[in-house]
């Protein structure tokens, strides 16, 4: 048995690193773009669709130390990626990416302008289904633009991606051909990609998705 934490804190990293753990199994992109990051990704993509003068000036005030506004993400978010990968290193880290539902985003900065209202998020425009869509896919970019400066210019390749709340297989390799889009590719580097078994379709069609991902949580 290998027990791997569930971790989201960068600041806790190290200090749970001395547990007597085989890494991380769970850590939650959210908690680092809620927390550190703050504005919906899409509000950095487009800041022209912000319409309130009051936001842009927060936006404004949070990245004002950068001239391109989608490297304030992609670094904040690679910079607290990658003291968890060096924490547990060599052991594996696996990084589900962001997974918030649509009433969760639309309360990041910025976010009111690009989520839809639902009436239930929880089984909404939520996880891979945002991936590959127009609406998301330039903020999922940038969660793939901070995965590749972990993997590539920092050398923590033991770090893994997984995939949440992937309906069907189709989707799941809408998803893996959109990241190959943005430089993440399956196997590539060692590149590993997990899926979330938390849809009964997941179960149903294991075999299925085991031919297109390297594991399941």
């Amino acid at each position: 048995t290998q027990p791997m934490l569930i971790l989201a804190d960068p600041s806790k990293a190290f200090h749970y690193s001395f547990y007597p753990a085989k890494g991380i199994g769970l850590l939650r992109m959210e908690f680092i773009i809620s927390n550190s990051i703050r504005i919906h990704p899409m509000a950095l993509v487009n800041p022209e669709k912000v319409m309130d003068e009051n936001v842009r000036k927060e936006i404004a005030s949070l990245t004002q130390d950068y001239s391109d506004k989608k490297e304030f993400f992609i670094e904040r978010l690679a910079a607290s990626l990658a003291v968890m990968a060096a924490a547990f290193h060599p052991h594996d880290v696996i990084v589900r990416m962001s997974d918030f539902k649509t009433n969760e985003y639309a309360d990041l900065i910025g976010g009111k302008y690009f989520e839809p209202e639902e009436e239930n998020p929880m089984l909404g425009f939520r996880g891979a289904s945002r991936y590959y869509r127009d609406a998301y896919k330039a903020g999922f970019g940038l969660e793939c633009a901070a995965i590749r400066r972990v993997r590539e210019n920092m050398g923590l390749t033991n770090v893994k991606v997984m995939i949440p709340f992937c309906r069907t297989v189709e989707e799941g390799k809408k998803v893996l051909e959109t990241m190959r889009e943005f430089g993440l590719e399956r196997g590539k580097n060692g590149l590993e990609v997990y899926v979330m078994a938390e849809i009964p379709s997941n179960i149903l069609l294991a075999e299925e998705f085991a031919e297109i991902f390297d594991g399941f949580s």
